[in-house]
C-alpha cells in the first residue's frame, strides 16, 4: 500500500488561507450595480488618453501642498520614530507604537479635523503619528539585526549616546536612508488621499473632477502625480532636504485658525460615551455599548475581515502573475521595461483612489475594494519579488519558457513571497477598514457615519476596535512567519 506523504506546513498554510478566502468570497457582495458600466468605462478611457493639463486651477499649488504635507509629516515621523526605536525594548513603547500605527492616517485626519479644522497641523500630524509607529518598528528591527561587533571595540566608559552616534549610526545609516525614501513615497500617496477629506492636496481636485465626470482632468492629475513619484530619486537629494523642509513649512496656509476650546471639548467631552457624559448611569452605558457592538462593531468587523482575507489571497495570486514582468530570469530587457512601468503605476496609485475610480464604474460593493487592494499590493510585492529574482542563479542547463517559471523560479521565490505577503497582512487590514469611507460596509463605513453625525464617542470606540483588530492580525502574521520560518530581508522594503 502506498503511503501518501504528509503535506508540508507551507502547503497546509497556503491551502488554509485559500480555503478561508473562497469561503469569504461566497458570502461577499461583489455585484455590479451600475446600469451601464461599459459606457462609463469608455468615458474614462477617452479621458485617460486625452489629458487636460489646463483644466485644474492652482494645480501647481496642489502639488506643492501635497509634497509639503508629505515632507513635514515624514520628517517629523522619522525624528519621533528614531527616538521610539531606541526605546523599543520597553513593552509600553512597543504597545504604543502598535496602537498608533494600527490606525490609518485617514482616521487620524478625521480625528484631528475635529480639533484643528482644515489647518496644516491636521495633515502633518495625520501622517506623522501613524508613520512614527511604523518607522519605530522598522528602525528597531534594523538596529537589532545590525552587526554587534563594532560595539566591542569602543573604549570603556563611552556614553550610550556617543556609542550610538559614532558606532551604530554609521553601520545602519544606509538602511535608514533607504527606508526613509520609501516612507516618503508612501507619505506622498497619503498626502494626496488626505485631499478627499478637504485638505488642499491633489486628492481634493481628483475627487471633484471624478464627481463632475471630468475624466480628462483626472487623467492629467494622475499623470502629474505619477511623475512626482517617478522622479523622486532625481529631485530628492540629501543636501536639498533642509531647503525642502523650510519651503514646505513656508508655503502651507498656517493662517487657518482653530479654537483651543474646541480641542479641550473634543478631548474631555465629545469622545466620552454619551450615557456617561449625560449622567444617565452605568446601565444606560452598557445598553449603549451593547447597541454599538451588535449593530455596528460586529457587522463592520465581519466585513473588514472578509474583505481582508479575499484581498490577501488575491494579492498572492496576482503577485505570482506580476513578478515575472520584471524578472531577468524570464523576460528580456524591453519587456522588463514595460513591466516596470506598469508596476510603478499600479503601486503608486493609492488604493483609496483606485477604489474610488472603480466605485464610479461598478457601483458600491466589495468588488471595487477587492480589485483596488489586490492590484496595489500585488504590484508592490510583485516588484519586490521580481527584484529578488535578480539575486537567484540558475544552472546553465535550466529549463526554458513555462517550465523555467513553474519548476525553477517559482519554487525558489515562493517562500520569500509568502513572507512579504504575511508582512503586508496588517497593511491590507488597515486599508480595508478605511475603504469603508467610500460606502463599503467595513468598520470605516461606521466610523465615517459617526463623524458625519457628530457622534464622536461612537467614532472613537470603532476606531479603537479597528486598532485592536489590526494588532491581532499583526500578532497572527508574526506567529505564522515564525512558525514557517518565513524570514527575508525584503520584509523591510
Amino acid at each position: 500500500m502506498t503511503v501518501r506523504p504528509e503535506p508540508s506546513p507551507l502547503a497546509r498554510t497556503t491551502t488554509t488561507f485559500v480555503g478561508i478566502a473562497i469561503l469569504c468570497l461566497i458570502f461577499a457582495d461583489v455585484a455590479i450595480s451600475t446600469v451601464d458600466p461599459w459606457q462609463e468605462f469608455n468615458r474614462m478611457l477617452l479621458g485617460l488618453v486625452t489629458p487636460d493639463f489646463y483644466a485644474t486651477d492652482s494645480v501647481t499649488q496642489a502639488i506643492a501642498y501635497t509634497l509639503a504635507f508629505a515632507l513635514l509629516g515624514v520628517a517629523l515621523a522619522n525624528v519621533m520614530g528614531l527616538f521610539l526605536a531606541l526605546l523599543f525594548f520597553s513593552r509600553i513603547v512597543r504597545t504604543g507604537c502598535a496602537v498608533i500605527r494600527a490606525v490609518h492616517e485617514l482616521f487620524w485626519a478625521l480625528i484631528f479635523l475635529q480639533m484643528f479644522g482644515l489647518s496644516p497641523l491636521t495633515g502633518v500630524l495625520a501622517i506623522a503619528i501613524p508613520y512614527s509607529g511604523i518607522i519605530a518598528k522598522v528602525y528597531a528591527e534594523i538596529l537589532e539585526e545590525a552587526n554587534p561587533a563594532p560595539l566591542k571595540t569602543i573604549p570603556a566608559g563611552t556614553s550610550r549616546a556617543s556609542a550610538f552616534i559614532f558606532v551604530r549610526m554609521p553601520d545602519v545609516w544606509a538602511h535608514f536612508r533607504s527606508y526613509s525614501m520609501y516612507r516618503l513615497e508612501c507619505g506622498i500617496r497619503s498626502s494626496a488621499v488626505l485631499g478627499f477629506i478637504g485638505l488642499p492636496t491633489l486628492g481634493f481636485h481628483l475627487e471633484t473632477a471624478f464627481k463632475e465626470g471630468q475624466y480628462s482632468e483626472v487623467s492629467a492629475l494622475l499623470i502629474l502625480f505619477y511623475l512626482v513619484i517617478a522622479t523622486m530619486r532625481i529631485w530628492m537629494k540629501r543636501p536639498l532636504m533642509p531647503i525642502y523642509l523650510i519651503g514646505a513649512a513656508a508655503i502651507l496656509p498656517w493662517g487657518v485658525a482653530f479654537s483651543f476650546s474646541n480641542i479641550v471639548r473634543f478631548l474631555t467631552e465629545d469622545i466620552v460615551p454619551h450615557p456617561l457624559r449625560s449622567g444617565a448611569g452605568m446601565e444606560a452605558f452598557w445598553d449603549w455599548l451593547h447597541m454599538m457592538v451588535i449593530d455596528q462593531a460586529v457587522p463592520g468587523t465581519i466585513a473588514t475581515v472578509q474583505l481582508t482575507m479575499i484581498a490577501l489571497v488575491a494579492t498572492g495570486f496576482l503577485t505570482i502573475v506580476l513578478f515575472p514582468l520584471i524578472s531577468p530570469l524570464l523576460l528580456g530587457k524591453a519587456s522588463r521595461f514595460c513591466g516596470h512601468v506598469f508596476l510603478v503605476v499600479a503601486r503608486s496609485t493609492p488604493e483609496y483612489i483606485l477604489a474610488f475610480v472603480l466605485l464610479q464604474l461598478w457601483g458600491p460593493s466589495m468588488l471595487p475594494a477587492i480589485v483596488a487592494l489586490t492590484l496595489h499590493n500585488g504590484a508592490i510585492i510583485g516588484h519586490l519579488v521580481g527584484r529578488y529574482t535578480e539575486t537567484v542563479s540558475l544552472r546553465q542547463d535550466a529549463a526554458t519558457g513555462f517550465n523555467r517559471y513553474f519548476y525553477e523560479v517559482l519554487p525558489r521565490v515562493y517562500r520569500p513571497m509568502l513572507a512579504l505577503l504575511f508582512y503586508r497582512w496588517e497593511v491590507i487590514m488597515r486599508e480595508t477598514a478605511i475603504l469603508g469611507i467610500l460606502g463599503i460596509a467595513t468598520l470605516g463605513f461606521y466610523v465615517d457615519s459617526a463623524f458625519a453625525d457628530l457622534r464622536f464617542d461612537r467614532a472613537m470606540l470603532l476606531i479603537g476596535i479597528t486598532a485592536l483588530l489590526n494588532i491581532g492580525v499583526d500578532a497572527i502574521s508574526r506567529s505564522v512567519r515564525t512558525r514557517l520560518r518565513l524570514q527575508t530581508s525584503l520584509e523591510q522594503q
